[in-house]
């Protein structure tokens, strides 16, 4: 039985039946590219089957590999940027908690991300968190050249060395790399570090499934071949060619009906704190996927019921070219009743006899009312519950529902041609050799 139930009743009002019906010959050709590996972009899409293969020597490395880490250390510091660390933290704070390190035990091993950023104060004021707490690294780039990664890496790694010695340092630093090539694997073959490896036929934002995302979790004691198990039932759910039986195909038909009538950003909200870094992941897999030749639906989150006091009166009443998707929880891992007091000068005695999963439900439902008759259509991801299998199956609903929209936008979904746009110009107003012609230019440019 699926964990995932895709709500379509806030949609009635913005898309007729036969809409979809028009674009079936469509969908059927993206999911022939996808599958069969026709498609721009396919040497890319080994996600489509690998939780359903992955190969149990694999999963067995990197249950090693924690297990070590969580005999020697207190704190594991992540470094990666990008796909490298969203997916790792997306999943712990859906599994865990986003206050996961606060309530860790004394036999749990914190982790904590670093190098997604370039904040001198954020570094160091991590350092100064993990203390004189023995600490392990898994530092995570395919190519070991991407700035924020490497040079937080270069940080830690003399942290290390202060710590325990050279020798010693090494031990406690796993790398994510390259089967074969890049600076990090050249510097782990010379150092002997522990390694794991990124599949060349996955891109960054398709990884969590993989090492990447794997050994911080079960560093923090998940159970990751559940989660890979829901992945792979997921695999069948969503390889449906019917409409109807595949969720992940009438999210991406709506998205691309509602695209084409002007709706041309979406937002994923969310109602539960453990839910805000998914959108983050989101963003990534969204923006990435869709968002080139001028093309795609830009991707924004919230999390409610905080920003509906913010930009909620913008969301109502605003400019109408954005739609909502919800991602909600059918059932919490912990509920609260609402206290029942004496007197009622909070005037809340209506709410008694209520738990608080039981409001934030009902708020959520009287929001998706006034949005839609605001002119905000609406969809919801409906999760069974936030565990393993149905985080699993949650992440390749999306991932397949992007690769598919994809496609419908004729572009491929799996490139990122823009990004390499804003390294070029930060190498050359760096320094970095090889960008010396461009350097002028762009200085010139800044001059003036």
């Amino acid at each position: 039985m699926t964990a995932i139930q895709f709500d379509s009743f806030g949609l009635a009002p913005f898309i007729k039946k036969e809409e979809y019906e028009e674009l079936k010959p469509q969908l059927a050709f993206a999911q022939e590219l996808l599958f069969e590996k026709k498609g721009a972009g396919s040497a890319y899409t080994d996600w489509v089957d690998w939780a359903s293969t992955f190969d149990p020597t694999e999963e067995e490395k990197i249950q090693r590999r924690a297990q070590k880490v969580q005999g020697q250390s207190k704190v594991l510091v992540v470094i990666g940027i990008g796909g490298s660390y969203l997916g790792g933290k997306m999943a712990l704070d859906f599994l865990k908690s986003p206050w996961y390190n606060d309530l860790a035990s004394d036999s749990e091993t914190k982790v904590y991300f670093a190098g997604n950023q370039l904040s001198a104060m954020a570094l160091r004021q991590l350092l100064r968190v993990i203390g004189d707490q023995d600490f392990s690294v898994n530092v995570i780039s395919k190519s070991g050249q991407t700035t924020e990664a490497a040079l937080a890496f270069r940080f830690f790694k003399e942290a290390l060395i202060k710590r325990y010695g050279k020798e010693k340092a090494s031990e406690r630093i796993i790398a994510t790399t390259d089967a074969k090539q890049g600076t990090l694997r050249a510097e782990t073959t010379a150092a002997g570090y522990d390694n794991l490896v990124v599949p060349n036929g996955i891109g960054g934002r398709f990884s969590v499934l993989t090492a990447v995302g794997l050994l911080p979790l079960a560093v923090a004691g998940v159970d990751i071949h559940a989660l890979l198990a829901g992945a792979a039932k997921a695999e069948q759910y969503y390889a449906s060619k019917e409409l109807s039986q595949n969720p992940a195909l009438l999210y991406a038909a709506s998205r691309r009906i509602l695209y084409d009538k002007g709706y041309t950003t979406e937002i994923l909200a969310n109602w539960e704190p453990s839910l805000q870094y998914f959108g983050e992941w989101w963003k990534q897999l969204m923006g990435e996927s869709e968002g080139k030749n001028q093309k795609g639906i830009y991707p924004s989150s919230a999390n409610y019921s905080t920003d509906l006091h913010s930009f909620g009166q913008y969301i109502q009443e605003g400019r109408r070219n954005l739609f909502e998707t919800v991602v909600r929880i059918n059932q919490v891992a912990e509920d609260l009743a609402v206290p029942k007091m004496a007197e009622n000068g909070d005037g809340l005695a209506y709410l008694e006899g209520k738990t608080l999963d039981e409001v934030n439900q009902t708020a959520a439902d009287g929001v998706v009312l006034a949005h839609i008759d605001g002119g905000v259509p609406n969809m919801a991801v409906r999760v069974a519950k936030q565990d393993e299998a149905s985080l699993g199956e949650l992440i390749y609903f999306f991932e397949m529902a992007v690769a598919i929209s994809g496609y419908l936008f004729a572009i491929n979904p799996f490139n990122q041609p823009g990004v390499e746009a804003y390294k070029t110009a930060m190498f050359a107003l760096l320094g970095k050799p090889g960008y010396e012609s461009q350097s002028k230019a762009y200085r010139d440019r800044l001059q003036k």
